[in-house]
C-alpha cells in the first residue's frame, strides 16, 4: 500500500509565550516493510534553532527552539509512505512463550532490535501484579508465544471500552486497567505491562492508521490521531510481530510506524518546555490516504519486420 499522510498538530495558548523548546517525533523513517518515498516537515512560528537527530531506537527526533513571542505552535507533516505486508506467520508457529522468555533473557544482542531492551519496567509502564495475573490466563504451559499474545490482544479489545474521556496522557496502566477503559495508549501500556510481568519482551509503537477503510471493512478506532500498538518478540526465527489491541488486529498494511520505544515517554510525538501562563488547547488532524495503484507503462506491440 502507498499512502499520502497529512498531519497537523496545533497548540493555542491563553497568553503569549516568549520562549519554547520542543522535541518532535512526527516524521516517519525507513523500517522493515516500510519505505518513505518523500516527507516534508514544518513548524510555525519560525524556529531560532532546528536540529535533527536519530535516537537509540532509530526514531527521527527534531529539536526546536523558538524565541519569537507566539500564541500558537503548529506542526505539520506531509509524507508519502509505502507499506508492505509482513510475511504471514501462523499463530501456532514458533517457540513456546517459556522458550521465548528464556531466549530473550539470555540474549547477548545489544542492538536497537534486541528484546533485551523491552523486558523490564520503564517510566510509563511499571509492573503490576494485578495486570500480570490477568495476563497469565492466556499463557498456559507450552503455548506458542504468538498464539498467546494474539489471545491477550483480543481479550483487551473485548473487555475494555474505548473512551477518550476516561484517561489522559499521564494515566498509569493500572488505573486504566481497573476502569477497563481508555484509549490506544492505555491498551498498549496494559498489554506491555502484562507481558513484561511474565518476563516477555514487548515494545510500544507510535504511528498512523489508514483513514478510510477498504470496501466492506469498518473504520478503525484511533484513525483521527496518532495511534499506538504493541510489538512482541516471538523468538529469533519469527522476530517482532505487531499487534493492535485497540482494534484486535495483527499489524499489516493499515499501520504506518512513526516511532518505537519502551513506552509512550520514548515516542511522545511532541514534548518540551513552554514558558508562559494559562491554559492551552490542542487540535490534531490526521489523514492517511490510500493512493491508487500507478498504471503500468504502456508497451507498444512489436512491429512486424518491413
Amino acid at each position: 500500500m502507498k499512502y499520502d499522510i497529512h498531519q497537523s498538530t496545533a497548540y493555542s495558548y491563553a497568553s503569549s509565550v516568549p520562549v519554547a523548546r520542543h522535541v518532535v517525533r512526527m516524521v516517519p523513517v525507513e523500517r522493515a516493510n516500510q519505505r518513505v518515498v518523500a516527507s516534508h516537515f514544518t513548524v510555525e512560528p519560525e524556529p531560532a534553532e532546528w536540529t535533527e537527530t536519530r535516537d537509540f531506537f532509530g526514531n527521527k527526533v527534531v529539536h526546536i527552539r523558538i524565541e519569537t513571542p507566539h500564541r500558537s505552535f503548529v506542526v505539520k507533516t506531509r509524507a508519502r509512505v509505502e507499506v508492505e505486508a509482513p510475511r504471514e506467520v501462523p499463530a501456532q508457529a514458533g517457540p513456546s512463550w517459556e522458550a521465548t522468555r528464556e531466549a530473550a533473557n539470555g540474549s547477548l544482542d545489544l542492538s536497537a532490535q534486541s528484546p533485551a531492551h523491552f523486558l523490564f519496567p520503564s517510566p510509563a509502564v511499571p509492573l503490576s501484579p494485578a495486570i500480570t495475573d490477568w495476563t497469565a490466563t492466556s499463557f498456559p504451559p507450552d503455548r506458542p508465544m504468538l498464539d498467546a499474545c494474539i489471545e491477550l490482544m483480543q481479550r483487551i479489545h473485548a473487555e475494555f471500552t474505548y473512551d477518550p474521556r476516561a484517561t489522559d496522557v499521564s494515566t498509569p496502566p493500572l488505573e486504566a486497567f481497573e476502569m477497563r477503559a481508555g484509549v490506544c495508549q492505555d491498551f498498549a501500556h496494559i498489554m506491555i505491562a502484562g507481558l513484561r510481568g511474565l518476563g516477555l519482551p514487548a515494545a510500544y509503537v507510535s504511528g498512523f492508521l489508514r483513514t478510510e477503510p477498504p470496501p466492506g471493512k469498518e473504520r478503525l478506532q484511533g484513525a483521527d490521531a496518532t495511534h499506538a500498538w504493541v510489538a512482541v518478540w516471538c523468538g529469533e526465527a519469527i522476530g517482532w510481530q505487531g499487534l493492535d489491541p485497540t482494534n484486535a488486529l495483527t499489524v499489516a498494511t493499515d499501520h504506518v510506524v512513526l516511532a518505537v520505544g519502551r513506552d509512550y515517554t520514548d515516542v511522545a510525538p511532541i514534548g518540551g518546555v513552554v514558558f508562559g501562563s494559562g491554559r492551552q488547547k490542542l487540535k490534531v488532524e490526521v489523514d492517511v490516504i490510500p493512493m491508487p495503484d500507478e498504471p503500468s507503462p504502456r508497451r507498444e506491440p512489436p512491429r512486424p519486420p518491413a
